[in-house]
């Protein structure tokens, strides 16, 4: 259980001094506007507690980020952008975007420094209309918070590595082992788990330092495979597109391959000194990551041309593998992507069961406490559940192919809504409450820089394309159509459970604290009658 300790050794302030009423590093903490916010102690309580150290936070994040994007994207993002001048500069500028992301985002969690991420500094901000915030981020984080993608990726490059040809649903076979597999690992045995994120990430440095030396042992003319590895970086931006769409879409490639800069944030409950750890570990990881994406992208043209890498689909780094060591290497490689991609899995998995567990404690979504539930071994067992079920869902039902690509577009644009009000937010509440303590305080223009970008990226999808195709045989725009449905259709259900329904049964939604055994506190909203409704 975590009271004082929650905040031990953290400046005066580290606790947000509007969250609910309690105390931390001896700063008593009024009573909440919000109806139903639980005391700042009582957000932190049950659990395994304080269990995370600068380096297991550090490899959330590069975890995370590091899946399999580098391994793969920089193929589509060379044929969008036509050249190898305007592809490293858009690595470079998505990294930029990523750091900006990430300072936004440490203002926040130093101020409040518990699990949730987004979710909680949108409580913060958006206090009214009540619990409405709450219900939209729910819905899209229940519904799009899956891993489907990454076990199917594992599953393919296993067959890749077996020198095999798979049917569609042995690979899914695959997937639908590992998705098992890595949620009875965190449940069963979490802090082996932990163990396993960190020695993945681990390998994970290791491949991409590998192509790194690669690439410098080509450049200095050491693989006679490679007679002119300097050819591509001459007139680096002959060829570069003209078209608009064609840069939105890279962008928008570049900045998934880096997704993951806040994953340490959704799991602050479980780090020790979580002010300084994040401050820490959340810069340093996205730093390691940043470095070895652009030296692996330096590698890569010096032993391909552009059109090679773009004609080289979804597998770029083994093409870069078999022009310097031969086919072996290349199914070599397969093996350890794989392992990347189970990594990816892990650490999406165990942030985003913690992020389930938190919106449980708020009440928001039904059977708040078997959904905040932490039995048997302390970890989030029914939040990991809760991320099972979609991620199983997406593997077994929807069919490879466009089908499978739309949903894993669909998943990206309800999150670009959310991080645009996150830093909205941001300035917002620099205004409303310029003396609250900031233990970290981002310069506004990084702020403002990163909203830009988001807001390009909110609107980028309704960009007319070259002859009007996507990356599917659907309308370009249809997923982005589709993601402000879902957002729009929580603001529904918000509407009826909160305000409809209570008036036209005339009875009212009374929030009341109830504590599981290991002293987890959840709210439980009770229906109270009453003659005139709300």
């Amino acid at each position: 259980m975590a009271s004082h300790e929650s905040v031990h050794d953290e400046p005066k302030g580290a606790a947000e001094p509007w969250v609910g009423e309690g105390s931390a590093d001896g700063v008593e903490l009024p009573k909440p506007n919000d109806v139903g916010a639980l005391a700042f102690d009582e957000y932190t309580q049950g659990g395994l507690g304080r269990h995370l150290g600068v380096v297991s936070t550090t490899f959330l994040v590069v975890g995370r980020i590091i899946g399999t994007g580098i391994f793969s994207t920089p193929a589509s993002v060379t044929e969008s952008l036509g050249s190898v001048g305007a592809s490293l500069m858009f690595w470079v500028l998505g990294l930029f975007l990523a750091a900006a992301g990430l300072c936004v985002w440490l203002e926040f969690a130093c101020m409040i420094p518990r699990s949730g991420g987004e979710k909680v500094y949108l409580e913060a901000v958006y206090k009214r209309p009540q619990l409405l915030i709450s219900i939209v981020f729910a819905v899209q984080a229940v519904a799009l918070g899956f891993t489907a993608s990454g076990c199917i990726i594992f599953a393919s490059y296993i067959v890749v590595a077996a020198n095999r040809t798979a049917s569609e649903w042995e690979e899914r076979g695959i997937a639908i082992a590992v998705i098992i597999s890595v949620t009875l690992l965190h449940t069963f045995l979490p802090n082996w788990g932990v163990r396993g994120m960190n020695v993945i990430g681990v390998i994970k440095i290791v491949i991409l330092l590998f192509i790194v030396i690669t690439g410098w042992v080509v450049l200095g003319g050491g693989v006679s495979s490679v007679p002119d590895p300097h050819a591509n970086f001459r007139n680096a931006f002959a060829g570069s597109a003209t078209s608009g769409n064609l840069y939105a879409t890279a962008l928008f490639k570049v900045l998934n391959s880096y997704a993951g800069w806040s994953n340490a944030m959704y799991v602050l409950n479980e780090v020790k000194n979580p002010v300084r750890t994040v401050k820490i570990a959340g810069p340093l990881g996205l730093m390691i990551c940043g470095i070895l994406y652009l030296l692996a992208n330096i590698a890569y043209f010096a032993v391909a041309t552009p059109e090679e890498l773009a004609n080289s689909g979804l597998t770029v780094a083994a093409f870069f593998m078999k022009r310097v060591f031969g086919t072996a290497a290349q199914r070599a490689l397969s093996v350890l992507v794989a392992i990347s991609a189970l990594g990816n899995v892990m650490t999406v998995t165990f942030a985003q069961s913690r992020v389930n567990q938190e919106l449980a404690k708020e009440g928001v979504i039904p059977f708040p406490k078997f959904w905040a539930s932490s039995w048997p071994f302390g970890s989030p067992s029914a939040g990991l559940l809760l991320h099972f079920i979609p991620s199983f869902i997406v593997i077994v039902a929807i069919p490879f192919g466009d089908a499978y690509n739309f949903i894993l577009d669909l998943e990206g644009y309800p999150g670009s809504v959310i991080n645009f009000l996150v830093v909205l937010g941001l300035f917002w509440f620099r205004w409303k409450k310029p003396d609250t303590p900031r233990p970290f305080k981002v310069w506004w223009p990084i702020a403002a820089f990163f909203m830009v970008a988001q807001a390009f990226q909110l609107v980028a999808p309704f960009l007319r394309p070259p002859g009007g195709k996507g990356d599917t045989s659907l309308p370009y725009y249809l997923y982005a159509v589709v993601g402000i449905a879902l957002l729009a259709a929580s603001v529904v259900y918000w509407f009826v459970w909160w305000v409809a329904a209570p008036a036209v049964g005339k009875y009212k939604l009374e929030p009341r604290r109830e504590y599981l055994k290991d002293g987890t506190a959840v709210v439980v909203y009770k229906r109270v009658a009453t003659a005139y409704g709300r």
